[in-house]
Order: C-alpha cells, then structure tokens, then sequence
C-alpha cells in the first residue's frame, strides 16, 4: 500500500465535474478521483478546517466515532472496477479493528476531519495514477538503463555467487 495525501480539489476541464486529487509522498505520482459537488465542498472545508454552525454528515461519522470510543485508523481505497472506485473505512475501537465499505469521497472527507492516514493498494496506483514529476520519472530510467547497460555477468556472479555449483 501507497500512502497518500490530499493534493486538492481541481474541475475537470471538460465536465466541470470536481476532482479529488491525492499525491505520494514523492510527489510523482498523482491518483485523480472523481466525486460530487457536495463532497467536494466537504473536502475543501476539512482541508481549511471550516467548521459548520450544525455538524454535517461527515461531522456527525466523527462526533459518533468519538461517541462510542472509536478511532479511524486509516483509508484505504482498494480497488477500482468499471471506473469506480472501492474504499474502506478501518475502525479501531481497543483491541478490536471493523472494516467499513465506503465511498472513496466519503472516507477522505472522514479522514481529513481525525487526521487520519489515507492509503491506496499499489494496484490501484499502477492502474489509475497519473504521472506528476516526468522528468524525475525520465532521469530515473535513464539511471537504470545505464546501470544495465554496464552491467556484466561476472558481476552478477561476484554478486549472487554461481547458483549452478549447487545443483
């Protein structure tokens, strides 16, 4: 698993449609979300921590985690199908740990409001994630190119030893 921050909200240029952009800790990679315009402005008042006069939905998750003594250990957003994707909300209450189905869109704004870490499977990355820094991505490429390039099999053998002597 990848952890991820929220980089911020951005509109899709065509669409207009709110993106929820989460970045790696490298700042390399970037995984886009799409979601609602309400959970969007929920994102965004976490994110400034604007605090409703009456608490609203993912005010009222967090005052009942707090209510009954229970913690959110961390996001994860582990999946994506058809486009979609799958996140669960792990709760923490003692010893005890409870997964709970959400929607990607949900758990970050829950996430934000208790601090808590938001974490992607790295298929997901692989799968949806955009790059961000393309030179950085080049120069590293180029690195181990080179490092091939030079690369002798008696080096190898220096290395790992002659794996046919034991056979």
């Amino acid at each position: 698993m990848i952890e991820m921050k929220v980089a911020g909200i951005a509109l899709d240029a065509i669409t207009r449609s709110p993106i929820v952009l989460l970045k790696d800790a490298t700042d390399r990679r970037a995984l886009p979300i799409y979601i609602g315009q309400e959970q969007a402005r929920a994102i965004m008042a976490a994110q400034e921590n604007q605090k409703a006069p009456r608490p609203l939905t993912h005010d009222l998750i967090v005052n009942i985690l707090e209510g009954w003594d229970m913690v959110l250990d961390k996001v994860v957003i582990h999946s994506l199908q058809k486009d979609t994707f799958y996140a669960s909300l792990i709760l923490k209450q003692g010893d005890t740990h409870k997964e709970v189905d959400a929607r990607p869109s949900d758990a970050i704004a829950v996430a934000l409001r208790t601090n808590s870490p938001i974490w992607v499977m790295e298929e997901v990355v692989s799968e949806a994630s955009i790059p961000v820094d393309r030179d950085a991505d080049e120069a590293e490429r180029e690195e181990f190119r080179k490092f091939v390039s030079n690369l002798r099999p008696e080096d190898l053998i220096k290395r790992f030893g002659d794996s046919t002597s034991n056979s």
